[in-house]
């Protein structure tokens, strides 16, 4: 039985200082969604006109979108972090799609990116709480609303960006494992069932000429079902020759096509729904540490 190997980001090179530096495929996933980034960042607002083209417009409604995101989670007087949010958003998205190339790996498939942008979010809480409640207020805040609960907001502050971290890199690795076990498990189905078509050649004629019946079935009554049957049963109908004849051995028919759909579908769901979630909750968090600047207004109400 074939088994199951999951490995991480392959080492190119190590770089000999600081005890030995890995240069992985992890980092130049980074290196090329952040180099395609800023190519599409510069060219997309190059030569703006009052009069936009359909990429411009595209390109305005995109940054609207996002604005309008932003300020409805976090509020208007947090717009200032929507270059924040748009990075890491996407970051995250061309971060997972990249791993479709087939010889870049998924740089959020790797733990230390989604954990880099968790700390990195935790920090700006930081600094933003101690910018409106200073050192005090924010040391102070650890011990609210009782002195008791200190190890427990300890825990939580520390746990924040491991959280956010481990539920991006779970879904996305996670994916990956799945469409592994799927791909081992094609295979051993494609070896069964070719070990039942290559027993006798009765089996691929039979296959043959139901085939040929549910074509002329589907052009008769436009069913393409029928087609579509028949097509499977032609393919299955001519492995069996070759394999029966010896012209082509062991063919895995089930790993051609099949987990590369799957594959299509995890790296797209998994890329963009984990993705929302993280900016996401990072403008939740965010949003905790930067309320509303105290007016006139409010001061009366209060």
């Amino acid at each position: 039985m074939d088994s199951v190997n999951v490995t991480g980001a392959y080492i190119y090179f190590r770089i000999p200082i600081f005890g030995g530096i890995n240069v992985t495929q992890t980092m130049l996933s980074l290196l090329v969604v952040t180099v395609l980034l800023c190519v599409a960042g510069y060219y997309l607002g190059r030569n703006l006109q009052k009069r936009p083209g359909k990429l411009q417009v595209l390109t305005e409604k995109g940054v609207t979108i996002l604005y309008n995101l932003v300020c409805s989670t976090m509020g208007k007087h947090n717009a200032r972090w929507v270059p924040y949010i748009g990075t890491i958003f996407l970051s995250s998205i061309c971060g997972s799609l990249i791993g479709m190339t087939g010889f870049l790996r998924s740089s959020t498939a790797d733990l230390s990116v989604p954990l880099t942008w968790g700390i990195m979010t935790s920090v700006i809480i930081w600094a933003q709480s101690i910018k409106h409640s200073g050192v005090k207020g924010w040391l102070k805040g650890f011990a609210e609303p009782i002195a008791v609960m200190l190890p427990m907001n300890i825990i939580s502050e520390i746990a924040q960006p491991c959280a956010m971290a481990f539920r991006h890199f779970g879904n996305v690795a996670g994916g990956g494992v799945i469409n592994s076990i799927l791909y081992t498990a094609l295979g051993l189905l494609s070896t069964a069932l070719i070990g039942v078509l290559s027993k006798t050649v009765v089996v691929p004629l039979v296959l043959l000429a139901l085939a040929a019946v549910l074509f002329m079935q589907g052009i008769k009554k436009n069913k393409m079902l029928y087609k579509i049957l028949g097509g499977a049963m032609c393919v299955l109908s001519l492995v069996g020759i070759l394999e029966y004849t010896g012209v082509m051995t062991d063919i895995p028919i089930f790993q051609y096509g099949i987990p590369a759909v799957l594959s299509l579908y995890f790296d797209l769901f998994s890329g963009f729904v984990q993705a929302f979630v993280f900016s996401l909750l990072s403008m939740v968090y965010i949003a905790s540490a930067c309320p509303p600047p105290v007016t006139e207004e409010t001061n009366v109400k209060k």
